[in-house]
């Protein structure tokens, strides 16, 4: 375990000289990585250019994968019982509804597909969650980074704070530090990708309304002619209000309160809305599909929008951060321990490129519907609003397509020898599935198993477990690379390590029969599968990951 930070002896603590890891950036990207690093271990200095959360609401919408995340460092309970859970939305063309969508949900999950809350209190649960870690995150605000020096075993960085300059040595940087991220530039490196010329204000609005908590749509209404309009009810009575502006029209005079408060009224009196309202925030936005094309330079890895930029259309922004720093976290850990060769953060960045490439293909999708870049997807767009008026059958061209998981589809981690001999369920390198499950103290869910170390499944029908598998478990440790074996019967009574599979969800999901196991990610993720079950097939797999390398250097501070 890496040494927690230390303070001077006035309370204050001091500018360490070297840290294993500096993160440039503390929102809610970097403060998730900075709590799931301490949680396996790894210390971390956070460097953040403001002086505390941000203002505004930003990113809105957390998906159901973001909350799972949020629950492994146990930041999920005040997310949920602050924000504002979804499960579909509606689309109107001018006044006429033409979409009504659901996403999959079931009493039985977790988590709601969606929560609406502001980013600012994503921000603060990942900023407690981080401190709650041990003492192994050191967060200091109101600092910036000024330059990146890259070399063989880490990077050196120079600091702007309020009580001067500093230069911290790291064994790793990740930069965490947004759209307009300096150690991108000091890298010299650039996104690649489309940028659309489509720009949106962006308002919040506190209101007392009773309307249901949903995404709301409507293409050229009334209010608004010519205009998109979206909304989504946030806690504290906000609501958050987009809506398109001409292209010729001058951002810096659309943003001013003159004119986004009629705009805003005229939409409120026609929906209905007639409770006193004030706004509380206003901001521009244009749609980016750009990506690095890769994560990793060195000992400098990306994560967020430092690495990606990706339409709001869809909320894959913050949700495909967070899984940044879920796929991030444990790779990062088991290298900086000595278990695994650094080569392993290679598949992070190949993993994450491929997702925020699909992620960016829908994205793109969405952004040409929701701001058509030019007259032809004007035409194209208005002709699907038209049809779908008069044919259900055509308002599924209409979904806008929620943010889910991505499938590491030929990851470099994949145990994809014994793929062929399953018919069904989950593959490797897809999300490991939710399944609701009874333990001896009641009911569990399975991904609230996952986010520490690597989880071993092993289905039986009474919870029988072979003695060699179950020797794989690494008793008494609690890292990334650390074991877990679970049996899951499907009938009979649980026990300590065994749960019942009453409800049939997890043998369904997974595709298991009798003696079959799977292999789960530190993240959560489907590494493998077995039919039948071999404990030197298993432990193999798990080898690059329990080696005992060179580890780093203990860190003065």
């Amino acid at each position: 375990m890496e040494t927690p930070f230390s303070s001077n002896s006035s309370g204050s603590p001091d500018w360490p000289r070297r840290v294993p890891v500096l993160i440039a950036g503390g929102g809610p990207v970097g403060m998730t990585l900075a709590a799931l690093l301490a949680r396996h271990g790894i210390a971390s200095l956070v460097v953040e250019a403001d002086e505390g959360y941000c203002a505004g609401s930003r990113a809105i919408c957390m998906s159901r994968r973001s909350q799972e995340i949020f629950g492994w460092v146990g930041a999920d309970k005040p997310l949920v019982d602050k924000g504002l859970s979804w499960v579909g939305g509606r689309s109107y063309f001018r006044d006429q509804e033409v979409l009504h969508f659901q996403m999959p949900s079931e009493p039985t999950q977790r988590y709601a597909p969606m929560v609406n809350i502001q980013q600012f209190y994503a921000e603060e649960f990942a900023h407690k969650a981080a401190l709650a870690q041990g003492g192994r995150v050191d967060v200091r605000w109101s600092s910036k980074v000024r330059a990146v020096r890259p070399e063989a075993g880490g990077a050196q960085v120079d600091i702007e704070a309020p009580d001067g300059a500093h230069t911290v040595q790291a064994d790793w940087v990740v930069a965490c530090d947004g759209g307009r991220s300096t150690v991108r530039e000091q890298l010299g490196l650039q996104l690649e990708g489309t940028q659309y010329e489509g720009k949106y204000v962006i308002v919040d609005v506190v209101q007392k309304t009773r309307r249901a908590v949903e995404r709301l749509a409507w293409f050229d209404p009334p209010s608004n002619p010519g205009s998109t309009i979206l909304m989504h009810r946030q806690p504290d009575d906000v609501w958050r209000i987009d809506y398109q502006i001409r292209d010729d029209e001058d951002p810096l005079e659309a943003v001013k309160p003159e004119n986004v408060l009629p705009r805003v009224q005229s939409h409120l009196s026609m929906i209905g809305e007639d409770q006193p309202w004030e706004p509380l925030w206003i901001s521009i936005y244009n749609a980016k599909c750009l990506t690095l094309p890769s994560y990793r330079h060195g000992r400098v890895l990306f994560a967020g929008d430092a690495g990606h930029l990706v339409p709001i259309f869809g909320v894959r922004g913050l949700n495909s951060g967070l899984d940044d720093a879920g796929n991030l976290a444990w790779k990062l850990a088991l290298v900086q321990q000595g278990h695994a060769a650094d080569s392993l953060l290679d598949s992070y960045s190949s993993e994450r490129v491929q997702a925020t490439r699909e992620n960016i293909v829908y994205g793109a999708k969405s952004t040409e519907f929701m701001a058509p870049p030019n007259h032809g997807f004007r035409l194209l767009r208005e002709a699907a609003l038209r049809l779908a008026t008069e044919d259900a059958a055509v308002a599924s061209l209409l979904n806008p397509r929620q943010s889910t998981p991505v499938e590491y589809v030929g990851s470099p981690l994949n145990l994809a020898a014994r793929e062929s001999a399953f018919a069904a369920g989950a593959r490797a390198g897809m999300p490991a599935p939710e399944a609701r499950l009874r333990g001896v103290a009641g009911d569990v869910h399975l991904t609230s198993c996952f986010g520490a170390g690597f989880v071993l499944l092993h289905f039986s029908a009474k919870g029988e477990l072979p003695k060699d598998i179950a020797n794989l478990a690494t008793a008494g440790q609690d890292g990334p690379a650390s074991v877990k074996v679970i049996a899951i019967a499907s009938q009979g009574e649980p026990a300590a390590n065994m749960l019942a599979d009453e409800l049939g969800q997890a043998r369904e999901r997974y595709g298991a029969i009798e003696g079959s196991a799977f292999l789960v990610r530190p993240d959560g993720y489907l590494m493998g599968r077995w039919k039948p079950a071999s404990a030197a097939d298993i432990a193999a797999a798990l080898k690059p990951f329990q080696q005992q390398l060179a580890v780093a250097a203990p860190h003065a501070s």
